[in-house]
């Protein structure tokens, strides 16, 4: 259909098969130019060393820059489990830290022997 609101009606015969194509062909474009975020992990214990927690830190930065979520698990061996608050402080520390490029999604929770918290990059305020 080219124009229905005018009198008479104007259409135009196509060829379907290329039509098909063409709508296929931009479908597929614009699947190749959209970004699916996945999430990535960043594991560590809540003993974890500076340099060791930099590096980490870089890793999440890494993938918060590239458009993915970040999966922040702190591992609890044993009776470690019972030093939950230095697993929230070093969540926290780290939310903090990365702050400028990205928000807390799932606040630290506790998930078995795990601390968990997610953290997605933030929207572009355009």
């Amino acid at each position: 259909m080219i124009s229905d609101k005018s009198e008479p009606p104007v259409c135009r015969i196509i060829d379907y098969g290329k039509y098909k194509f063409t709508q296929e062909k931009k479908a597929k474009e614009a699947k190749k130019k959209q970004h699916n975020a996945s999430i990535k992990e960043v594991k560590m214990r809540y003993k974890i060393e500076e340099h060791d927690y930099n590096v980490r830190l870089n890793q999440a930065l890494r993938f918060l820059q590239s458009g993915d979520k970040v999966k922040v698990t702190v591992i609890f061996r044993g009776r470690e489990i019972q030093h939950l608050n230095l697993a929230i402080e070093l969540l926290n520390k780290m939310s903090k830290d990365l702050s400028t490029i990205a928000e807390m999604q799932q606040t630290p929770s506790r998930d078995g022997k795990n601390m968990i918290m997610i953290l997605s990059p933030q929207k572009n305020k355009n």
